[in-house]
């Protein structure tokens, strides 16, 4: 094995490690905060201070956070109409395809969403009192970057395999 795929595969380790690691930190933070929220509705009459704001921006970034992680194993939602019809190796040329298209639209959003978040910062919105909405919003850009940069990689992954000659 060459150095330099020795390198990648623990980088990827490295990032599977902190993705899995961030999902399990924000579940926990949202278990925690909402019970603590429903507690502090029953016991004193009323709710912690942007509870309810925090949990909804938590939602978001839990779900950013395990689609980048479904994007890392090639896991993401996907309708399998032509598996059964198409011979496989043409299916991954068909995978190449798909998961270019996926690229290209995650790279669009990435773009869209830094230009919000952009905004966002111009604009000096705030959120959970007097917090920059941008410093909370930034993992949007980052996160669907990360997406296409993956997919793009999963498309070139199938694009070889697809191009690659049959051994006999």
């Amino acid at each position: 094995m060459s150095p330099g795929h020795t390198l990648f595969a623990r980088l990827d380790r490295f990032s599977a490690r902190i993705e899995n690691a961030l999902l399990v930190t924000i579940l926990a933070s949202m278990i925690f905060l909402a019970a603590a929220q429903i507690f502090a509705r029953n016991l004193f009459g009323t709710g912690i201070l942007f509870g309810d704001e925090l949990l909804r921006l938590m939602v978001l970034w839990l779900t950013l956070a395990g689609a980048v992680a479904a994007s890392r194993m090639d896991r993401h939602i996907s309708i399998t109409v032509l598996d059964r019809f198409i011979p496989e190796r043409a299916m991954r040329g068909v995978h190449s395809v798909t998961a270019l298209f996926t690229a290209a639209v995650c790279a669009v959003i990435a773009w869209y969403s830094y230009r919000f978040v952009m905004d966002t910062r111009t604009y000096g919105d705030t959120l959970l009192n007097n917090t920059p909405a941008w410093i909370l919003q930034a993992p949007l850009p980052v996160g669907f970057a990360v997406m296409a940069w993956r997919h793009l990689l999963h498309a070139l992954r199938h694009a070889r395999a697809f191009l690659r000659p049959r051994r006999t």
